[in-house]
């Protein structure tokens, strides 16, 4: 039974919350006061003893939000997630705990929640903090299931679309830079000629498959199959730290990543003229090599760093007198710009690519088709102009 008390103009209610039948100790009262009447707390003692009998009563808990937060994300990396996923979720945790930390989660409201991710709208881009806004919801999710707060206080909050500036929209247009045809052919020659150990390879493998350069690093012989010309997309080669020793093989982007696509003759002769010279190292490097069966591997078997072809791809373009930001990943744009050329319809795109939206793939092919048209329109006018003269 509840108690109650006048405490000078207002009154106060103490409800027994009985014996815990696992540790056979007391559980703390629940007490609260201010109501202005002994009715009114009357009325509210009787909704935490209906919440008692029924098991639905919450109490909250004072736990401080950066402790739970940290206790999440341990949980989080034990569910099977990609460690760069991981790795996102803790750098977006640190935004909420940099105002939070010792405040109890149970005293975070929804304003609270809503003020911080429109104030980090305000300085980050739309993405980002789509991200951020992700990560709290699970983390109070959580902390719902969990019977340590009643109500979430991301529930129903949407966040806004964030306007974008001029310079943000010029900035969207230039993100997609690829070779022009006969660029390409002029960068491959010279790679062929001038380049490092790998580098006429890797080069002519991401302009003639579209692959990230993850999933390129990522290859094993087993993924090569010469019978069916064909090349089998499982994983992605995560290595940030640039550690050629600690590296983590993971499944790729997203489901539609994963894909055979075939390749011509003239990447399955190269590719087996690569066999036989890495054979050759391996037998001449046999004390130090650690043969895990990569297609890209380094002369001690390990795969190559992302950042050494970064490297080499720039050194490369300084040769050729390519001033523009070309990255690897440009190859893989200009692989569609090609297949574009070629009359290669959207789904086949999409399917070599392995973009599992098709909307990503619409957004490159309506970028290169718009530049192809103005590339048109001025071969045209040129032609006229010289015809005209």
């Amino acid at each position: 039974m509840a108690q109650f008390r006048q405490r000078g103009k207002t009154w106060t209610f103490v409800v027994d919350m009985g014996i815990d039948p696992l540790t056979k100790k007391r559980r703390p009262q629940i007490t609260k006061g201010g109501f202005k009447t002994k009715k009114e707390a009357q009325a509210a003692a009787r909704i935490i003893e209906l919440e008692k009998q029924n098991g639905t009563l919450i109490k909250e808990s004072n736990i401080p939000f950066e402790n739970f937060a940290h206790d999440w994300l341990k949980t989080y990396s034990r569910s099977g997630v990609k460690v760069s996923s991981v790795r996102a979720r803790e750098k977006e945790i640190k935004h909420f705990i940099k105002v939070w930390g010792p405040y109890p989660i149970s005293r975070i409201s929804r304003k609270m929640f809503e003020e911080r991710i429109l104030e980090l709208n305000e300085q980050y881009s739309h993405n980002y903090v789509d991200g951020i806004n992700a990560c709290g919801r699970m983390i109070f999710r959580k902390a719902v299931d969990q019977g340590l707060i009643k109500t979430n206080p991301t529930e129903g909050f949407q966040l806004p679309k964030k306007q974008k500036t001029v310079e943000e929209l010029e900035k969207e247009e230039e993100e997609i830079i690829f070779l022009e045809k006969e660029e390409l052919a002029h960068f491959l020659k010279l790679s062929q000629k001038d380049g490092l150990e790998m580098d006429h390879l890797v080069f002519t493998v991401l302009a003639y498959t579209g692959l990230r350069i993850g999933e390129l690093l990522a290859l094993k012989w087993a993924d090569f199959s010469e019978k069916q010309g064909s090349i089998r997309i499982t994983k992605t080669l995560y290595n940030p730290n640039n550690n050629y020793e600690k590296y983590q093989l993971l499944t790729p982007k997203t489901h539609g990543s994963v894909r055979t696509i075939r390749i011509d003759d003239m990447l399955i002769s190269m590719l087996k003229r690569h066999r036989i010279k890495q054979n050759e190292i391996k037998l001449k490097n046999n004390i130090v090599y650690k043969d895990n069966g990569f297609i890209f591997a380094r002369e001690d078997g390990h795969p190559q760093l992302r950042k050494v072809m970064e490297t080499r791809l720039k050194r490369l373009l300084n040769k050729a007198g390519i001033k523009r930001n070309i990255t690897p990943h440009s190859f893989r744009h200009t692989h569609t710009s090609l297949l574009i050329e070629a009359g290669v319809g959207i789904k086949e795109i999409q399917q070599r690519l392995g973009h599992s939206d098709i909307n990503t793939t619409m957004n490159i092919y309506a970028h290169m088709t718009k530049n192809m048209e103005e590339k048109a329109s001025q071969q045209f006018s040129k032609l006229m102009k010289d015809l005209l003269q």
